[in-house]
């Protein structure tokens, strides 16, 4: 409630001046006013009352003010951008006010769903102001669908839905200055950030344009170089003439930012060598023809960044100054002049070395500005020899802008002269009328300020508790002093918050924000200064001077954009107002001779700067005119590789001309031709083998050096302990310098590509954050543990978060630091294991950490589970006698010893504070020397494998799935192969949904009694709901039919050996990007052979069918997104590859050594996507790494067409695939027909940047059989109908409403749809399993089942997403256990009982209740020990170990997740040795 101050304030002066004071109004207010601004060029103010949520309106600049709207309802007004009159007012629910008046009347609109919180609710046209888009987000704690609206008519009709699936939208034309060059296009084009075909995850976000808000219209822009889209668009925004988007790749924290001036042609943005990090950097005020962008360059603790500009559109950034001073905010000290081209004003860092170095170290602080658009800086003085500095952004004290205003040439800041920057409250304030080329002070003590009157008049407050008000007439040589006083003559003194006048700064009227008192007697008020009754006359024509914004040293006006820039302003000594509200002043400009400094390079031609010569260089093939170099010709008249910066009004006659037309060879256009050949580099290198290696792999967002290839780092450890790396593949090599120190581990960072650490015996860590090219250190607070435990553990959202295991003393001790490895705070001693257990949608697990501690320190004791979310000052008994803990997704499951049955039980929480008791079936009992396998909870279920049989040699268990909540299992398998390390024949073909592979004991009753198990291989392709036996290829390598082919399937099939029997467990069957290709090696006939018998197969369609590449075992990777294969002899020495660029229709042989090499791995970048591969292994005794380089093959050396809005189109190099189920002849697996790009095999060129796969889902079909999968408590028959599990009667399904926590439950049929299916008609066998609310849960079980498009999407397209192999997510969302996660104690023990056929219906697994592989195991990656984490199958061979030795349990090896897991699951060798003596021969 407001109420108006009753004290009358009386101006005392304090000098003999005139009788004359401003007028002075007092209105107080219930809490501090918040949101104030004004109409432009009107004396109407705005503000709202937070406490009371009530807004007000003032039309005389705050003398008066009067609530408006609906009290108690009103969270913030915003004002239109460009538009003078209209605002929008924010209601708390979903009641909404426009104004087109400036305030005056307010018309009421609602919008279905609440404002979103995450960005600005109300999106403005730059032109039109009846054109609005309102974005919505309607929330269940961390969940939310977000929509967006729009209208046309300002709201006078209901909005209308846009989108459900965007998070953010534009206008094209958001600002006035930017255009599309289509005045319709103007008027009605958006950009929204939509969800990806393929997931709802960022990592996938779109960007899509449309001209008739999404009716039939939608684009996708082509943002990237070679004419493809982009995902993983997170943010869009307009800055003055330019359109921005960013995007960030998963795996990385370097973002690309994509820019356009006309909405059609977009550019990534070169930063001059320096690369954009999410966080890390600014958008700063930029101009018609350049944008401004500051780039951290130092740790966020210590931030300083280096300032850049680019060119016209945006695109290329030149170096202006480095050594900015930040803070961690993000914001920056720079502030360009107001209304005065060129002039910018900077604080840098002078001691940047020291706070590079020290962290804790005291920034030195200077001040620089620059004349020349910053191109030159100086410092500023005070007279002649004093050195000005201001404090700037990262300390403001006052709202608006820093030191300038509209007034022309008039400058005010707070700082102090001398060597640097001191502290605020020691500063005085300091004003320049020359634009900041000279200083005076004006004050002494900091104060706050604002100039009205075009200059005329500066006022100010000091900034402290102060009963005066101070104001200047004369450019702030002279000031005026005035004191609060009340009625009895008492000071009053206030404390200001603000001082502010109209945008423009023509007014003689102005608002200070202000508190009176302390503590409980803290009021708050809005003061009205009006000066408008100073005795002062309306200057005249001689009370005005020409003033030039920019001299040079000896005053002549200097030239920006081609032209010079004088005001008329009044003069200083005048005694006079202006007078002229409202009206801005404007410059003058005379056109200058063209320089060198008018022009820039033809980026449309591939010219840049070389940072050497400072002159344009061509960095890639030049664009030749149409009808230029036809046949015959040599050469053309072409780019001289300058041009006039668009914009620049510099007159050509008499000055420079740099973008003249040169002639140029016609040989320029084009890149150089192909070799035709295949390259090879062979490395040698120093010791025995290689221990470790892993991809550094750099994404779509990673800069790249104008005219040069991606690099591709590899980083390598040998068992010399020397680590190497590599920025070409493997085609040359550099040991990394530790000082001599050696290399015990290499660890790469779970969840950033571009970090890795490496390990010393000592406390020295070495890293790099930038994936190798640049090494630092660190001292840790101990040595590495010698317990084989993880030493390293990585926090997923914070980058410089670290948790370090040490050893002293025979103790393990955990370590955290919160900087990089600056600073370090001890956990706990006598730890196993301590980890980060945060996840976005884990509320307050910012700081949230779990370590395993023997109970009293003991290392012969229990080992208890503890959590702290404050670095364990406080912390908590989760569970005693762990076992060990997994955490996966949203799940973290944990397996405790039961002693009084003498087996494990395993707990789930999700919000990581409270557990469940698991349920399994009453008489699946899991004895306590066997042991869970952590396998997947990417699609909100557990799964466990649970081995049945631990005998040695005769291993194998059962699959059992989760509820939702991780805690009730029903079985989904039985009977699948499993060895003694751990590893699970189960493979999900990665990038299909709902295809697997599984090996499974056939007789598994004499496994039980020791007999050799036989294997067969069997495939589902709708998700488990059916399995069957792979189809044998229909002819040998030499065209002939198999022995067996007279046989059935059951006698004559194709088995693959799985990840038990593989050499190196890590090699996958499939690619991610490699869509429908699967390699392995078997044999065709009744039961799986020897490995060293097998052949090799593939297939092109998903599995449906086989074919024979080659006889015996070879190793095989996928390259260029599987449209090269390569394979090479396993277990064989040899001198040849066989390659082949048709999906294997054919292959060709290379020899890639005149010596044979005994190959152990053969390996390409995680992604598949490069044209290079690796092969390590030794030659003639000596330790060999080769380079196979294939990117010089003509038939791989131009980039192949995909036009992704006519994906169908005659010039395209691809085609678009449906996979389809063996049996279906309607191409429908899990209800639709999906669609993927694939590269036409007759294609000659190369895929490149990492193509998504997935186009769209075609159409749904009609439900079948095969949509649907048996229900709780019901098992499938031999006909294929799902009956109630025999002895087992039908629950009530009310029962579950005595949980209080329940809110619904479900009748049912026996069936349930497959997750993955969106079928509609046709067969709805679970149509009438019905959802009902508990007892007096009817309101949250209506809110839960309101159904929206985005519910829909989430419903759908979600496991769609996942089984396409989008594994980016929970990859990143992953705590990092890829491979198993065992939780039990070991694998020895006793067998298990005796167990028939798999199929046979009184079998364990088969009596409890059966599901079918479902939509979860549609996104299982293949990796089998925790096939949990798609993003190590989505990733390829990131990184292996190729020999033993080294330190503790290790991150992993081989796909991505290899690289980026800690190896929870590695298994400790008892005969290991002294880690820090020799070399141990565990893995590490």
């Amino acid at each position: 409630m407001r109420r108006f101050f009753s004290l009358t304030l009386l101006l005392v002066g304090l000098s003999l001046a005139k009788p004359e004071a401003p007028r002075i109004e007092p209105t107080a207010f219930e809490s501090n006013p918040s949101n104030l601004f004004y109409f432009p060029d009107s004396d109407v103010v705005l503000i709202t009352e937070s406490t009371s949520q009530t807004a007000y309106r003032s039309d005389d600049a705050g003398t008066k003010w009067q609530p408006i709207l609906e009290k108690g309802g009103v969270l913030g007004i915003l004002k239109h951008p460009t538009n003078h009159e209209w605002a929008v007012a924010l209601g708390k629910d979903k009641q909404h006010w426009v104004t087109s008046d400036v305030g005056k009347t307010w018309q009421e609109f609602k919008v279905p769903a609440l404002p979103t919180a995450s960005r600005q609710a109300v999106v403005f046209h730059g032109s039109d102001p009846k054109r609005m888009m309102f974005l919505t987000a309607d929330c269940m704690g961390f969940d939310c669908e977000e929509s967006v609206y729009y209208t046309t008519d300002g709201f006078d009709t209901n909005p209308k839905l846009l989108r459900e699936d965007a998070s953010a939208c534009i206008y094209a034309k958001s600002t006035d200055q930017f255009t599309t060059g289509d005045d319709d296009l103007d008027l009605d084009q958006v950009l929204c950030i939509v969800s990806g075909v393929s997931s709802p995850f960022a990592s996938n976000y779109r960007l899509l344009s449309s001209s008739d808000y999404f009716q039939d219209d939608e684009v996708e822009p082509e943002l990237a170089e070679d004419g493809r889209t982009v995902s993983g668009i997170i943010n869009i925004a307009s800055v003055k003439s330019y359109l921005v988007a960013a995007a960030k790749s998963e795996g990385t924290t370097e973002m690309a930012m994509y820019v356009t001036d006309n909405a059609k042609t977009w550019h990534r943005a070169v930063f001059a060598g320096h690369k954009l990090e999410e966080d890390a950097y600014t958008l700063l005020e930029s101009t018609n023809y350049s944008m401004q962008v500051d780039v951290l360059t130092s740790k966020p603790t210590s931030p300083m960044g280096v300032l850049l500009t680019s060119n016209s559109n945006g695109t290329f950034f030149r170096k202006n100054i480095e050594h900015t001073n930040r803070n961690m905010r993000g914001f920056v000290d720079f502030e360009k002049i107001q209304d005065i081209q060129g002039i910018v004003m900077v604080n840098v860092v002078d001691n940047w070395e020291e706070v590079e170095r020290k962290w804790l170290a005291d920034k030195d602080i200077k001040t620089q500005i620059s004349f020349d658009d910053g191109r030159n800086w100086q410092s500023m003085r005070v007279g002649d020899d004093k050195e000005l500095h201001l404090h700037s952004v990262t300390n403001q004290r006052n709202t608006g802008r820093i030191f300038s205003s509209p007034a022309p040439g008039i400058v005010m800041g707070v700082g102090n002269t001398g060597k640097f920057l001191g502290s605020y409250d020691e500063g005085d304030t300091y004003v320049s009328d020359d634009a900041g080329l000279t200083w005076t002070r004006a004050l002494r003590r900091p104060h706050l300020y604002e100039i009205g009157d075009q200059g005329a008049i500066l006022v100010a407050v000091e900034d402290e508790e102060t009963d005066e008000i101070k104001w200047s007439l004369d450019h702030g040589k002279n000031w005026k002093t005035a004191r609060l006083e009340a009625d009895d003559k008492k000071t009053v003194k206030i404390k200001p918050l603000s001082l502010t006048t109209t945008p423009d700064s023509t007014s003689l009227k102005f608002i200070l924000t202000a508190t009176k008192g302390k503590g409980s007697k803290l009021e708050h008020f809005l003061y009205a200064l009006d000066f408008t009754d100073l005795h002062e006359d309306k200057c005249g024509k001689r009370d005005f001077e020409d003033w030039y914004a920019r001299v040079d040293e000896k005053g002549d006006p200097t030239c920006i954009m081609g032209h010079t820039q004088m005001y008329r302003r009044r003069k200083a000594d005048a005694n006079c107002f202006v007078g002229e509200e409202f009206k801005d002043p404007q410059p003058v400009m005379e056109d200058c001779k063209c320089t060198n400094l008018d022009f820039e390079c033809d980026y449309e031609q591939n010219f840049v700067v070389d940072p050497e010569t400072k002159k344009c260089v061509a960095s890639g093939p030049l664009r030749v005119p149409t009808g230029k170099c036809k046949e015959g010709d040599k050469t053309y008249m072409g780019t001289s590789g300058y041009k006039l910066i668009p914009g620049n009004t510099c007159v050509r006659k008499g000055g420079v001309t740099l973008d003249e037309e040169v002639e140029r060879d016609c040989k320029d256009a084009g890149g150089p031709p192909a070799s035709g050949k295949i390259a090879t580099e062979i490395t040698k290198f120093r010791g025995d083998k290689f221990l470790e290696y892993y991809y550094l792999e750099r994404k779509d967002s990673n800069h790249v050096e104008q005219g040069k290839a991606q690099k591709e780092a590899v980083i390598m450890r040998t068992d010399r302990r020397e680590a190497w790396l590599t920025e070409d593949h493997g085609k040359t090599w550099s040991e990394v310098d530790t000082d001599g120190e050696e290399v015990v581990a290499i660890y790469p960072h779970q969840y950033l590509n571009d970090q890795v650490y490496l390990v010393t015996p000592s406390t020295t860590v070495y890293y790099s954050k930038n994936f190798g090219e640049t090494f630092h250190s660190f001292d840790a607070p101990e040595k590495p543990n010698q317990e084989h435990l993880q030493i390293l553990q990585f926090h997923p959202d914070q980058k410089d978060w670290l948790i370090w295991t040490g050893g002293k003393s025979g103790q393990t001790i955990a370590h955290v630091s919160t900087k990089g490895g600056d600073e370090w705070n001890i956990l706990k001693r006598s730890v196993r294991k301590c980890q980060f257990v945060y996840r976005e949608d884990r509320d307050g697990s910012d700081q949230l950490v779990y370590c395993e501690q023997y109970a009293d320190e003991e290392s012969s004791a229990r080992v208890d589970l503890l959590s702290s979310d404050d670095w364990f000052e406080h912390s908590t008994v989760l569970k005693k006698d762990v076992i060990n803990f997994a955490t996966m997704a949203e799940y973290i499951v944990v397996a405790v010893r039961d002693a009084d049955q003498q087996s494990l039980q395993v707990d789930t929480s999700i919000d990581g504070h409270i557990f469940a008791d698991a349920q399994f079936p009453s008489n699946f009992k899991v004895k306590h020397q066997q042991a869970y396998t952590v396998l997947d909870s990417s699609t909100h279920a557990v799964f466990l494998h649970v081995t049945v049989n631990s005998a040695e040699d005769g291993e194998y268990g059962s699959i059992i799935k989760s509820n939702s909540n991780g805690t009730s299992y029903v079985l989904s398998i039985g009977e699948v192969n499993r060895n003694g390390p751990g590893y699970v024949d189960f493979e999900k073909m990665q990038g299909l949904e709902g295809v697997a592979i599984i090996n499974r004991v056939a007789n598994a009753k004499e496994a039980d009694g020791g007999s050799s198990k036989k294997l067969k291989t069997y495939i589902t392709h709708n998700d488990g709901a059916d399995w069957a036996l792979l189809t044998r290829p229909e002819k040998t390598l030499d065209g002939k039919a198999f022995p067996c082919s007279s046989s059935g399937a059951e006698k004559c099939s194709l088995h693959l050996h799985g990840y038990t029997e593989r050499k190196d467990a890590r090699d996958t069957f499939s690619s991610p990007s490699a869509v429908g290709l699967m390699m392995g090696t078997g044999n065709v006939g009744e039961f799986l052979g020897y490995k060293k018998d097998a052949d090799t197969f593939l297939t092109r369609d998903g599995g449906v069918t086989w074919n024979a590449v080659a006889p015996g075992n070879w190793m095989w990777e996928y390259g260029d997104q599987g449209s090269i294969l390569v394979i090479v002899n396993e277990g064989e020495a040899t001198r040849k590859i066989l390659y082949s660029l048709d999906e294997g229709e054919t292959w060709i042989e290379h020899t890639f050594t005149d010596n044979e090499m005994m190959v152990d791995d053969i390996t390409t970048v995680p992604s598949d996507t490069s044209r290079n591969f690796m092969l390590w292994g030794h030659i003639r005794g000596d330790l060999v790494s080769v380079n196979i380089d294939f990117s010089g093959l003509e038939e791989r050396s131009k980039p192949c067409h995909l036009d992704e809005q006519h994906p169908e189109a005659r010039d395209s190099d691809y085609w678009l695939w449906s996979p389809s189920h063996p049996l279906s002849e309607d191409k429908c697996l899990f209800g639709h027909v999906a669609r993927y790009h694939r590269k036409k095999l007759e294609a000659q060129c190369y895929n490149g940047r990492e193509i998504k796969h997935l186009h769209n889902i075609a159409s749904n079909c009609t439900c079948t059989r095969r949509d649907f999968e048996c229900d709780y408590n019901y098992e499938r028959q031999t006909d294929g109908s799902c009956s109630l599990v025999s002895g087992l009667t039908a629950s009530d399904p009310a029962a579950v409403c005595k949980d209080k926590n329940v809110v619904e439950y479900y009748e049912t049929t026996g069936y349930r749809r497959i997750p993955l299916t969106t079928c509609e008609g046709g067969q709805e066998l679970d149509y009438t399993s019905r959802v009902h609310p508990c007892p007096g849960k009817e309101d949250e079980y209506q809110k839960r089942h309101g159904i929206s498009g985005a519910g829909l999407f989430f419903a759908i397209v979600l496991p769609i997403a996942a089984a396409a192999g989008i594994g980016y997510w929970v990859y990143r969302n992953w705590d990092g256990k890829f491979g198993r996660i065992q939780l039990g104690d070991g694998f020895g023990g006793a067998a298990g009982a005796g167990i028939g056929n798999a199929f046979d219906r009184e079998q364990p697994w088969i009596k409890f209740p059966v599901m079918l592989l479902s939509g979860v195991v549609a996104v299982l990656a293949a990796l089998p020990m925790v096939v949990g984490s798609i993003w190590g199958a989505v990733s390829s061979r990131l990184g292996r170990r190729g020999g033993q030795g080294g330190y503790g349990e290790r991150p992993f090896t081989s796909r991505s997740s290899f690289q980026r897991g800690r190896g929870d699951y590695a298994v400790v060798d008892p005969d290991e040795g002294e880690l820090l003596g020799e070399e141990s021969d565990e893995e590490v």
